[in-house]
């Protein structure tokens, strides 16, 4: 991913998450030959499960999903597509971004990754926030971080929490108001 731009092809991408590494593979190999994508992410996950990040075209990512779906079959864990990404995500999905400062500060956690990239994307469309951090935690485990004014980050967070909660995959959300300052070099470091 170059910049904020998170595929030079289009502004959709699409996520899927396996939790064998060998499907994993085969349904990124899947994805790349069904349509004109690029292959934006992938990684191994502790526990064995497996990431793939296309973008593109929209009709092109959702026919490369679909392909990748049918390939990994019953190892699928997660997925998602994103017509239209938000441009904070590429920063936030390669770690951690730094802010200056903290107001508040909202917490997203997943059972698993993809719905937290999905949870991000929502979350800063939603109100006026900036997104720390969309990605991976210790134990395979999904964590979304954004700050900004009180009200923003509480309309984030349950604009996030809204996208994933129905299919299960929300541990918890935490909204900390006039956040310590001394977060702010534990957040984003």
């Amino acid at each position: 991913m170059n910049g904020n731009a998170l595929s030079s092809r289009g502004p959709a991408i699409a996520l899927l998450e396996t939790s064998s590494i060998a499907k994993g593979i085969e349904a990124t190999d899947a994805m790349m030959k069904r349509a004109g994508v690029e292959l934006l992410m992938t990684t191994i996950v502790p526990r064995g499960k497996y990431l793939v990040m296309v973008g593109g075209a929209v009709a092109d990512v959702e026919a490369s999903l679909r392909a990748g779906k049918d390939i990994a079959g019953a190892t699928v864990l997660d997925e998602f597509l994103i017509q239209n990404a938000d441009p904070q995500l590429p920063a936030a999905i390669k770690g951690k971004v730094k802010v200056a400062s903290i107001v508040a500060v909202g917490i997203i956690e997943t059972k698993e990754i993809a719905s937290a990239i999905f949870a991000a994307d929502a979350a800063v469309k939603a109100a006026d926030v900036t997104l720390i951090e969309a990605r991976n935690q210790p134990g395979a485990k999904g964590m979304v971080v954004v700050t900004g004014e009180v009200g923003a980050v509480r309309a984030a967070v349950a604009a996030g929490v809204a996208t994933i909660e129905r299919d299960g995959m929300l541990i918890a959300e935490v909204v900390i108001p006039y956040a310590h300052e001394a977060l702010v070099k534990s957040l984003t470091s």
